[in-house]
């Protein structure tokens, strides 16, 4: 992206080691996705009405802030690894100013990932109406040499509780604990013993 300059298109998320997002103006992002076409570059559009994580966020600086100055943050009660500061985030921290410098600032989950890891976390479930992150995820913990799931929650056009308890189901499968009584509270569901097989008695 050097040929058009930070002004133009910058480096909107780094989701995986073979997986980055850009944003900028229109005509210099159709000016790169023509180049990427001839140097044989899998390249897609995003269609979305704004460029976030770009310079042109700072157009709307002043107006996001005095939007964004009645928020009160309190201390985080789930555990929250920044994207933007990649570091731990206590929660008070998370005023106007840190979520204007979310949308402004690239989305660094590579670095995130890598620290989870680092960390010892290896259980990563992306919760979203359709899970566009997991690969990136599943990337970055191969090419750092670990054992890692990455699981979606819904997918486009499934979004009911049968495609969330197939997403719960592939979790466990992965070794996440689940509290399948609460998952299945009210619903009827209950545990039944399963045959054996003929040969297998037990």
């Amino acid at each position: 992206i050097t040929p058009w300059g930070e002004g133009r298109i910058s480096i909107a998320a780094v989701n995986g080691p073979s997986s980055v997002v850009v944003s900028g103006e229109p005509t210099a992002l159709e000016e790169l996705l023509a180049s990427c076409e001839a140097d044989e570059v899998r390249a897609r559009r995003v269609p979305v009405d704004y460029a976030s994580h770009s310079a042109q966020v700072e157009l709307l600086r002043e107006e996001l802030l005095e939007l964004l100055a009645p928020v009160e943050p309190k201390t985080a009660e789930v555990p929250f690894l920044s994207t933007v500061t990649g570091e731990w985030v206590e929660g008070p921290e998370l005023d106007a100013e840190y979520w204007f410098t979310n949308l402004r600032r690239t989305v660094e989950l590579e670095g995130a990932v890598r620290r989870l890891l680092d960390e010892g976390f290896g259980a990563f479930i992306e919760s979203s109406a359709h899970p566009v992150l997991a690969m990136g995820v599943q990337e970055t913990a191969e090419d750092a040499g670990r054992e890692a799931a990455a699981i979606g929650s819904l997918r486009r056009d499934e979004g009911g509780l049968d495609r969330f308890w197939a997403s719960v189901g592939e979790a466990w499968t992965r070794g996440v604990a689940v509290d399948w009584a609460g998952v299945f509270e009210g619903t009827g569901a209950a545990r039944v013993e399963l045959p054996t097989y003929a040969f297998q008695h037990q």
